[in-house]
């Protein structure tokens, strides 16, 4: 149904408001009424309910009939994070509720004119006066700005200069319609033109304490808390882009001969579609590892790093080499190619990608025992059997099962065909069958097996040892 609607209604007009940059709102409203808008919305508040696979599918289609368009589109989903991680139950009646009883937008207002990556350096401030607290500041590069319904805002609450970001900000859902809140003129950008972007002044703006989004001073882990869930859909629309740009490349390198034949057939293009095609094979699996991640509750913060920053990179290179492609053709404003280029680039910038670095790196850093930082975070386990197969490990950490490679000649004074992992005090290890050791030991597990070293990575990382 995306893929349709992509093809059917967004791709004909992406160069009309390409080039009138006006925001697509019929296109928004016909979005909205196919259920493709707001898809992350719980059912019981109007949404579909769908989870970070769905929506990374339905991210990559958008943006490969225009990412302009799939960035209108999916800001929503971007503002109503928060609300869906640390709202009330009268705050998501309200104003998640709103976006699904109607087709109107939200808008996600945290980056300032001087401090983007870095959301601990924001200076907007709000003080509580009453039951009041009193906004004032700017925003800056605010999708949606002019258009949206309400915002969400974090601002800093702390005096103190000193105070950590972890508890020196408070994050609140403000209404469009409150007084004080101006609208700046939209932005003209590079690309994505028919996105509004809008710079937002708060000045003396008066919020309820009931529109406190979690505790006051935890604003910094609500809006952290958010990037987790809209990282993985910035990253497919990046995928999507550079499926179009394959697409495209593909397309005229078929049409376009010289020497007698199409361009497709001569290696240096044939090997520019290759590249192309298989930068963005490993580009979507991380996308989607990232939201597999987010569905089943585990923090996701470095696999979204990584997909946000490997999707981007290689949109770029998709959109550069569709326009070498097409030659002369590719610089003009009559092919498809040189939008896609331009649309392209935001996706380095906005974060910017690089920053993306940050979280990936962090994960490497030996602050903990856990030698496979990209999957879950060491736990303590309850008592374990003795003896348990690596189908057990399996269903704990999600890693594949694993057999020995010695599993025809069977383990060591055991018999069994499957690995044996041994837990790990020293009562249940003296239960151990003979092949087997207790892995605090750094004895063999399974004598002589090449997958030795890795399950006991595996024991001390879940904590099973005591």
């Amino acid at each position: 149904m995306a893929r349709k609607f992509a093809a059917e209604v967004m791709i004909p007009r992406a160069a009309e408001y390409d080039r009138t940059m006006a925001y697509p709102q019929d296109i928004f409203k016909a979005a909205w009424e196919l259920g493709i808008v707001n898809t992350h919305i719980p059912t019981e508040f109007g949404g579909a309910g769908l989870g970070a696979i769905e929506n990374v599918v339905i991210a990559e289609e958008m943006s490969y009939g225009c990412s302009g368009m799939g960035t209108a589109l999916e800001a929503n989903g971007l503002a109503a994070a928060p609300v869906i991680l640390a709202g009330t139950p009268a705050q998501k009646k309200e104003y998640l509720g709103r976006l699904t009883a109607a087709p109107l937008q939200a808008a996600y207002c945290v980056t300032e004119p001087g401090a983007g990556s870095d959301v601990a350096g924001l200076r907007t401030r709000a003080k509580r006066v009453g039951d009041e607290w009193v906004l004032n500041g700017a925003k800056m590069w605010i999708t949606n700005g002019s258009v949206a319904n309400w915002y969400f805002v974090l601002a800093r609450t702390s005096e103190d200069p000193k105070e950590s970001a972890g508890s020196a900000f408070t994050a609140f859902v403000v209404d469009r319609a409150t007084p004080g809140i101006t609208v700046g003129p939209k932005e003209i950008n590079m690309g994505q033109r028919c996105s509004d972007t809008r710079g937002i002044t708060f000045e003396d703006v008066r919020v309820p304490a009931a529109n406190v989004l979690g505790a006051p001073g935890k604003g910094f882990k609500v809006a952290m808390g958010a990037f987790d869930m809209t990282r993985p859909p910035v990253a497919a629309g990046a995928v999507g882009l550079g499926r179009r740009a394959l697409d495209e490349a593909t397309k005229y390198a078929q049409e376009r001969k010289t020497m007698g034949k199409p361009i497709a057939q001569h290696q240096a293009v044939a090997f520019m579609l290759a590249d192309m095609a298989t930068g963005l094979e490993a580009a979507r699996l991380l996308t989607r590892k990232a939201a597999w991640l987010a569905d089943t509750g585990v923090k996701n913060t470095a696999l979204a790093s990584m997909a946000k920053l490997f999707a981007a990179d290689h949109a770029n290179k998709c959109a550069t080499d569709a326009v070498q492609i097409f030659g002369g053709n590719g610089f003009n404003t009559a092919y498809p190619v040189e939008k896609l280029m331009r649309d392209a680039k935001i996706y380095r910038a906005r974060g910017p990608a690089r920053a993306a670095r940050a979280p990936a790196h962090n994960t490497l850093m030996p602050r903990t025992n856990n030698p496979f930082p990209l999957l879950p975070p060491p736990q303590r386990s309850t008592r374990v059997p003795a003896r348990s197969s690596v189908s057990l490990c399996r269903a704990s950490c999600s890693r594949p099962a694993m057999t020995c490679p010695r599993r025809e000649e069977g383990m060591e004074g055991g018999g069994e065909k499957n690995i044996y992992i041994f837990t790990l005090s020293t009562r249940a290890s003296a239960q151990a069958p003979t092949g087997l050791a207790n892995p605090r030991s750094r004895r063999a597990v399974g004598r002589g097996c090449p997958a030795r070293r890795e399950l006991m990575s595996v024991v001390a990382w879940k904590g099973w040892a005591e």
